[in-house]
Formats: C-alpha cells, structure tokens, sequence
C-alpha cells in the first residue's frame, strides 16, 4: 500500500492576527495545517496559547500539543481541529487521551521527542491515526535537522507499514529526501515555507523534491 505523500506547513503565532495572516498565506497551497501549540512550559517558546479562532479554509487542521496539560487543551478547543498531535512526554494516561479525541469523533496520533524512543508508544500504536517523529528539539522555527531520526523513521515503517508517519523539524529541500526514503510520508515544514519570500514556491519545491 502505498501512503499518499503530503506536504504541511506549521503556524507558530502570538496572536489572532498573526495566526490569521499565516494560515491565509498557505491554506491555499496545502492539504492540511498543522498549528503549533505551546505553553512556555513544556518548550521554552509560546504559541498559540490563546482561544484561537480559525479562519475558513478547505484544508484540515491538526493541532501539534507541545504543552504539559494535553487533555485539558483536548476539552477546551478539539471542536476546532481535525487531529491532535500529543507529545507521549506529557501523557499521563495515553490510552485515556486516545479515547477523549475518538469520542469527539477526530483524529488523534503521538509525538516523540528525539530522545524518546519507539516503544513508549507500541502499546497504544494500534489505536492511533499517525506518529510525528521530531527530527529537532522542538519550539522553534529554524532549529537544526537532527539525521540520526532517520534509523527511528525506518524501523517504525518497518513495524508499522500502513502508518501515517510524520516528520517535523529542520526539513527543509535538501533534507526531505532523508526523511522521505527512511519511510515518512507527511513532511510538517515551519520556517522554509513561513519565512520564504514565495511561500507557493517553497512548498512546491518540497513537492518536487519527493517526486
């Protein structure tokens, strides 16, 4: 079976109107956005960390929890998204957290750090939608790609054929082709696509990389 490839943006924003401007940017150009959720605590950077409102758009949202009370955020504002992302660092009750989105009838997967390794997810693996793999030490935009994920990548492809995986972090046009042989088959882009002068010819540029 082969995964559809898929290219995602990742907002990091301080306010209303800074999330605005940067989905508005990109809505156009993607399939799915990813919004970069962050408390201050869990990273050291915040984002987003408001009650947010999000403008229309055709593409889908998932939310990227980087933050230390997940299942809080998860009440509060899963309405607005079509997937969550937790950082299994900050579960508590993973299984529980699992079945909070599933009731609300979304999506949900794990996150690992670059420390964290595979198995503190392989009981719950069966019952998630997708795993993002941090190819960097996340809360930032421009943070250094981090190679030594791509053996984490493959073996959890190995394991898990059918799985969405995701990457996040440092990718980039000149290291999507790492990620993207190691087995992944959604690339979340921050600040190669946000900060670019031509956001559209970013991503296309991404697309072209993966062929």
């Amino acid at each position: 079976m082969s995964l559809k490839k898929k290219i995602i943006p990742a907002i990091i924003a301080k306010s209303q109107q800074e999330l605005e401007d940067k989905i508005n940017k990109v809505k156009n150009n993607v399939e799915i956005v990813q919004l970069d959720i962050m408390d201050g605590k869990f990273v050291r950077n915040n984002s987003i960390d408001f009650d947010f409102k999000l403008p229309d758009a055709d593409c889908i949202f998932e939310a990227h929890l980087m933050i230390e009370n997940p299942e809080e955020w998860i009440k509060k504002h899963i309405k607005k998204v079509d997937m969550v992302l937790a950082h299994i660092e900050t579960c508590k009750k993973p299984k529980k957290l699992v079945e909070l989105v599933k009731e609300k009838g979304k999506h949900v997967g794990f996150v690992l750090n670059p420390e964290t390794p595979l198995s503190t997810i392989m009981d719950y693996i069966d019952d998630i939608d997708q795993v993002l793999i941090m190819t960097v030490k996340p809360g930032f935009y421009g943070s250094p790609f981090l190679p030594e994920m791509v053996a984490k990548i493959k073996k959890l492809r190995e394991i898990k054929p059918d799985l969405d995986i995701e990457v996040d972090g440092g990718v980039t046009d000149k290291t999507i082709n790492l990620v993207d042989r190691a087995g992944a088959n959604m690339f979340v882009s921050g600040s190669y696509i946000l900060k670019s002068e031509d956001v559209r010819q970013a991503i296309a540029s991404l697309k072209r990389a993966i062929g």
